[in-house]
């Protein structure tokens, strides 16, 4: 007969072995994610919401729009817009056709669709660009709208085989830069003016209010093309941008976001392709860069703004991208003081002469920041013309740049990459004696035509695993 005290004996011996078994599945997964990062940016993908609208469309047409490239509409999508969100959201339709506007203001539940022979110009007028809280170069400022903006929104979207065309060259926006090579010429004004950039970075590294940092008419500080500033649930779908003031697409303290099948063509001053900033969950695929600056470069805050706020990217993801023209194919930096974290490149293909790195990282000790848990898997790499990978703490371009903070650079692992023409370094690592670059790994990794193998300084385990540099293996150096 079987008492009471032996079944509660039996039940406590199995519960202790599931528990067992429990704790040793446990222990064995998070053991794959830690051994794997792969799986961990698999897990990352699958974690990111879809966007979702009904199927109501709300065709500009039918608020006023006029498809004649120089009737100005900036009041025909506002009042789509809002119709739109007010009924509970749909689809804002630009059909087939050429329609000026100004500053367009997304809302949450709105998908703005262009159709194929869509084209959106944006007014080159700054004053069809309201002040609004945005960032420039890193740093939050009330300043110009972006062209496309959206701040505190939720599920919303751009998509769409038509075009974004921000009209930006050497006769407008770009003169602002301060470059030569854009139109600039002496007694210009432009955002080098003492008390344009400058006056901005200075009034965040005093703490002053972003609300009190009033920039727009007269500071000549160039808005970013579509910024999605706070937003979560974020779909960029198919679109063309071309000709961008600034940065072009701009994610900042936005989670949850897919970029897919967009395609950049846009060589401006700092038109830097796609700059996540203060953002995580970020996948950017089936794209194609061809900028006038880096394709991707991931941000997170400049300076002391960027201590201020805090909030390090991470889980940015880029999958099967081009990139062609640019500074950098996947950049992290300069703005990078709240730190980066787990990113993943994998089966892009970068050539162009004109493109200058494969990855980088650039910092300071005025930027600071933690960079580390970054994975590159399955490269092609046709030509760049300065080194493949690059990760440097004393970037310098903006005149004095060393500070307290003291940078980070660690785990950075390129597997699976064939480059046929390296330019000067196959990797040029510079670190501080007291913070070296470390734990970098280049597995089964083929460079061809490169100058020298290496340029390092102050580096920390650094691992070649069946890797061949001009056809030499090359050995790890500890």
């Amino acid at each position: 007969m079987i008492t009471r005290k032996t079944q509660i004996c039996k039940w406590i011996v199995f519960l202790t072995a599931g528990l067992v078994v429990l704790i040793s599945c446990a222990e064995k997964t998070a053991s794959v994610s830690s051994n794997d990062p792969w799986k961990k940016m698999e897990l990352v993908i699958k974690s990111i919401p879809q966007t979702k609208f009904t199927a109501k469309t709300y065709n500009i047409n039918d608020f006023g729009a006029i498809a004649d490239g120089k009737t100005l509409n900036t009041l025909a999508f506002e009042k789509a817009i809002k119709e739109c969100a007010s009924k509970g959201g749909g689809i804002v339709l630009v059909p087939n056709g050429r329609y000026l506007t100004g500053a367009i203001h997304l809302e949450s539940n709105v998908n703005l669709h262009l159709e194929d022979q869509a084209e959106i110009l944006f007014s080159l007028n700054p004053k069809n660009y309201p002040i609004v809280h945005t960032s420039w170069e890193g740093t939050e400022v009330m300043n110009y709208s972006p062209l496309i903006y959206a701040k505190g929104k939720t599920n919303v979207a751009i998509t769409g085989k038509g075009t974004l065309n921000g009209q930006a060259d050497s006769t407008n926006w770009w003169i602002w830069s301060g470059g030569k090579g854009y139109g600039w010429k002496k007694g210009i004004p432009s955002q080098n003016d003492p008390s344009n950039r400058e006056v901005l970075v200075d009034m965040a590294e005093k703490n002053i209010p972003v609300s009190e940092r009033v920039f727009g008419e007269g500071r000549y500080l160039r808005p970013n093309f579509i910024e999605f500033f706070e937003c979560n649930t974020v779909l960029i779908k198919d679109i063309t941008v071309i000709n961008s003031p600034f940065w072009i697409l701009h994610p900042i303290k936005t989670n949850n976001m897919i970029i897919d099948g967009v395609t950049v063509n846009s060589h401006g001053p700092n038109n830097d392709g796609c700059d996540p900033e203060y953002s995580q969950n970020i996948l950017i695929k089936n794209c194609t860069f061809n900028t006038g600056d880096d394709c991707i470069a991931i941000k997170a805050g400049r300076d002391a703004d960027g201590r201020r706020v805090a909030i390090p990217s991470k889980n940015i993801i880029v999958q099967n991208c081009k990139m062609i023209d640019g500074h950098g194919g996947v950049v992290i930096g300069s703005e990078i003081s709240a730190g980066v974290n787990n990113v993943f490149v994998e089966n892009c293909v970068m050539d162009s002469p004109n493109l200058d790195r494969a990855i980088r990282i650039k910092t300071n000790s005025k930027r600071g920041g933690v960079i580390e848990d970054i994975y590159v898997r399955n490269l092609e790499v046709g030509v760049v013309k300065e080194c493949v990978l690059k990760l440097n703490m004393f970037y310098n371009v903006y005149g004095s740049q060393t500070g307290n903070f003291i940078p980070t650079i660690r785990n950075v692992s390129l597997e699976n990459v064939t480059v046929k023409n390296g330019g000067k370094y196959s990797v040029w690592a510079e670190g501080y004696k007291e913070s070296p670059v470390e734990n970098i790994t280049l597995k089964n990794v083929k460079i061809e035509k490169v100058d020298s193998i290496y340029l390092l300084k102050n580096v920390k385990n650094i691992n070649f695993i069946n890797t061949y540099i001009n056809d030499k293996k090359v050995e790890s150096i500890n």
